[in-house]
């Protein structure tokens, strides 16, 4: 239990300081640290998360750091998808769910690896003339990428801050301080999206939420503080290697035969539902692609 809220500390540390990615540690911290059921943990993550990134998110506010035009159309598109990941949440083993985790704190990794340092400096800058928060966005393109998120949020517990802050430095032109307060808005939003989703299933230890929760708080204190003294790119960087061997593990842990027929298993009974979600999403990718290539063409 002490390594466990030591963990605590360090998750709202680096969502105060980062705008996200510490979440990604909570449900591993507490299925093999505190030694619950991975639904559970999941759950408890929501509440974690989304009363962390609530007091993050106020601090950054009296800075005038949160877009919250931006962040409430991203925001929309994410709390539907916080709620939907929430609900499937019920029909998915639990084991499947951390290897989805794993999976998920390896895109996490590479993500945070492999950002451009010169992207980082880029997104610092901002011309005093600039407004923080943009009049103008891409609606379509937010909304696409806010309802992904969310459902990765509702589904596996984490905010998705190693993808909000990227997203919306490029996708909102936000600069890199006000991605993160932003960023963190949304994730409440999410998190809380996420809950009412695994509503009809909640099983929490609210001795141990309380107590995880508290010090996550005090954690995120400590990191919005920090942010305006320590370079966030670096650290995120460090940070990505952590985690990038925290989702091996995860995945060398979970990943077996039993995840096998797991998964044969629920695409047999779910073969139509599965077939027309795909679809959906696959649309949607197409035309994600599509705006994308058609943006690149324009700045030729």
């Amino acid at each position: 239990m002490l390594l466990a809220s030591v963990f605590a500390v360090i998750i709202g540390f680096l969502l105060g300081l980062l705008g996200g990615g510490g979440s990604i540690l909570t449900v591993p911290v507490l299925v093999y640290l505190a030694d619950i059921p991975a639904k559970s943990a999941i759950v408890t993550s929501l509440i974690v998360v989304g009363c962390t990134s609530l007091i993050a998110t106020v601090h950054h506010a009296r800075k005038g750091y949160v877009c919250w035009k931006t962040g409430a159309v991203f925001g929309s598109a994410g709390m539907f998808g916080a709620f939907l990941g929430g609900r499937l949440t019920a029909y998915i083993p639990g084991a499947l769910l951390l290897v989805l985790l794993g999976i998920v704190m390896l895109i996490a990794a590479f993500s945070m690896i492999l950002k451009n340092s010169k992207q980082s400096s880029d997104t610092n800058t901002c011309s005093s003339e600039t407004p923080i928060c943009p009049l103008e966005l891409p609606v379509l393109a937010i909304l696409f990428d806010g309802f992904f998120l969310g459902i990765i949020t509702g589904l596996v517990g984490v905010g998705g801050g190693f993808l909000l802050v990227p997203a919306l430095a490029h996708l909102a032109k936000l600069p890199i301080h006000a991605a993160i307060g932003t960023s963190l808005f949304i994730i409440t939003l999410q998190s809380t999206a996420a809950l009412a989703g695994h509503a009809n299933h909640l099983d929490i230890d609210p001795t141990l939420t309380l107590t995880i929760t508290c010090l996550a708080i005090i954690g995120s204190f400590t990191g919005a503080s920090a942010s305006n003294y320590i370079p966030a790119h670096y650290l995120k960087r460090g940070f990505g290697y952590f985690v990038l061997l925290l989702g091996s593990y995860l995945l060398y842990k979970e990943v077996n035969q039993s995840i096998v027929l797991q998964v044969q298993t629920l695409i047999k009974d779910n073969h139509d539902f599965i077939i027309g979600a795909s679809s959906v999403i696959a649309f949607m990718l197409v035309y994600r692609l599509w705006a994308w290539l058609h943006t690149q063409s324009n700045k030729i």
